[in-house]
């Protein structure tokens, strides 16, 4: 069974109508990037946030022992609000595994 992820961003209150999204300082565009779902910008690939780091590995950043290769997507969005233009940066990702894609959602038993 294939399973697919989507990942949602939802937006901040004073975010209006009219905005531009960005994925990793790249801009998309809503219908071929991502979808909209009321308040929620509801993209179809996975999308990651590294979160924050121990102390050990942020030790060993900093000594230069190791670096850091993990996924860490940024999405941001740029709007105006009351004739200033404004960027919400860093928002929050949700991952969902959809239902009807869901690894340990049980079918119907069609002899039933």
């Amino acid at each position: 069974m294939r399973v697919s992820e989507e990942s949602r961003v939802d937006l901040p209150a004073s975010v209006g109508d009219a905005f531009e999204v960005f994925l990793n300082g790249v801009r998309q565009e809503e219908g071929s990037d991502y979808r909209r779902a009321g308040r929620t910008l509801v993209f179809t690939k996975r999308l990651a946030q590294e979160g924050r780091l121990g102390f050990w590995r942020w030790l060993s950043l900093f000594l230069g022992i190791a670096g850091t290769y993990r996924q860490n997507d940024s999405v941001d969005v740029a709007y105006e609000l009351g004739g200033r233009r404004l960027v919400a940066t860093g928002l929050p990702i949700i991952h969902v595994v959809p239902v009807e894609d869901a690894p340990d959602r049980q079918r119907p038993d069609p002899k039933r």
